[in-house]
């Protein structure tokens, strides 16, 4: 195992101060901090290799295209790809899946097929198929989920049929933690016929991914979840599956040549990386991933795994009769993320309280509308009888707070989270009369 105390010290803005107290970030699952070496690594490229990439003969040029491919040959080893060429750089998971769905789906999809999500997906992994089903007239289904926080595994025969040319899930639920049974799911997929496309946002930073092993055909993750830049990450999809594939973008940097009338496009992964790229990002990336590949990725789980331990159990001593927590309570079937309500209080009133005491927290329904309605998880201690029936009838009384743990975290850290929580507590009846304020329009 790494020493965590000593991770800290790659981190420089984990020194700053925030309200007069130090900054405890457990925003994680939302963008993690980015160590020296990732912004050495930019500050580098732009000082001494910037310019654009594959258009050039000259040595800066020629020594930016090499960085830039270098770090999908990382990216390749960090997630036990094949080959780098099933590695497509693109701005984050959202892009990712949106490649998939336009690049994919537009040609493939037709009337009547079917599309299944799950009512745990991210917003980027729902909506895009969502659009694309209605324009080709498919059908998007979902696999629902458990009052423990778990898939609905025992519907997968009758959800997914014969009809089903898509299976669209996240490895692990960005609001309840839930690492879900890639085999299963992939099971049933292969059994009627259907692709499968994984959102690996709130995974390949926290546990070991090996996609020779997943046996997903598509899986999309972002640079700024695992140490990386913001505007960085990667679709990786199987060969055969991405040769079949028309492209979503196209432009420069995606030809071999270009007729009036004809066009012979880009070997992989070329042809899906329109125009000039986030060159630094990808580039960083790369270190990003070099970082977490000389800790381990077992070692990174593990310590996740035993802070979490440690939460869910001073929350279940010292709190259960005021605070509710979501998702599993095996820590063992979770990542780092730990997602609760203070009852009877705000869930945005309770994070701006945290940030009073320097801890940075996420609040709102974190981009899973659907979960957050489906599981009636709210601050209320009588949820409502229902979710909104119409599109924009907003309950602000649905959302959660999430603390979300990562390399840097310390129990040192979570002992003072609960210390916090425990004022807050005890400040609930004086907090209520504190009007609480949507930082992200309750997302």
């Amino acid at each position: 195992m790494f020493d965590p105390e000593e991770v800290r010290k790659d981190f420089p803005i984990l020194s700053r101060k925030i309200n007069g107290r130090p900054l405890v970030y457990l925003d994680n699952a939302a963008s993690t901090q980015k160590p020296i070496q990732v912004i050495n690594t930019i500050v580098e490229f732009y000082s001494k290799h910037y310019a654009n990439i594959h258009r050039g003969l000259h040595t800066l040029s020629q020594e930016a295209s090499e960085m830039y491919e270098k770090a999908h040959e990382t990216l390749a080893k960090f997630i036990n790809a094949y080959s780098w060429e099933e590695v497509v750089f693109c701005n984050n998971t959202t892009d990712a899946m949106n490649l998939v769905a336009y690049a994919w789906g537009l040609k493939n999809l037709g009337e009547g097929d079917e599309v299944v999500a799950t009512i745990m997906d991210h917003h980027s992994t729902i909506l895009p198929w969502r659009k694309i089903a209605k324009m080709k007239g498919a059908v998007v289904k979902y696999i629902n989920v458990t009052p423990q926080g778990y898939l609905d595994y025992d519907s997968l025969n009758t959800i997914i049929t014969h009809r089903t040319k898509v299976l669209v899930f996240p490895i692990a639920s960005n609001v309840l933690g839930t690492i879900n049974k890639v085999e299963e799911l992939v099971k049933r997929a292969r059994e009627v016929g259907a692709i499968v496309v994984a959102d690996g946002a709130q995974s390949v930073p926290h546990i070991p991914t090996d996609v020779r092993k997943l046996g997903v055909d598509f899986l999309g993750f972002s640079g700024h979840k695992m140490l990386g830049p913001t505007g960085s990450g990667v679709l990786w999809g199987k060969r055969d599956v991405l040769e079949e594939m028309d492209l979503f973008k196209v432009g420069g940097d995606t030809i071999r040549d270009v007729t009036v009338d004809d066009v012979v496009w880009l070997d992989l992964p070329w042809r899906f990386e329109a125009g000039t790229p986030n060159i630094e990002a990808g580039i960083a990336l790369g270190t990003a991933a070099e970082y977490l590949m000389k800790l381990g990725m077992d070692n990174v789980r593990e310590h996740e795994k035993q802070l979490v331990t440690y939460t869910l159990k001073r929350l279940s001593e010292e709190f259960s009769d005021d605070i509710r927590v979501y998702g599993p309570v095996d820590p063992s079937d979770k990542t780092g993320v730990v997602s609760f309500n203070v009852i009877g209080l705000n869930h945005h009133t309770v994070a701006k309280a945290l940030d009073l005491f320097g801890i940075a927290v996420r609040s709102g329904m974190h981009c899973a509308h659907p979960l957050h309605y489906s599981l009636k998880i709210t601050y209320l201690e009588t949820p409502p009888a229902d979710p909104p029936k119409e599109p924009g009838e907003r309950l602000t009384v649905y959302g959660s707070v999430r603390a979300s743990y990562y390399i840097y975290n310390t129990f040192e850290e979570v002992d003072y989270l609960i210390e916090s929580l425990g004022k807050i507590v005890n400040l609930k009846e004086a907090l209520k009369r504190e009007k609480p304020e949507a930082v992200c329009s309750g997302s």
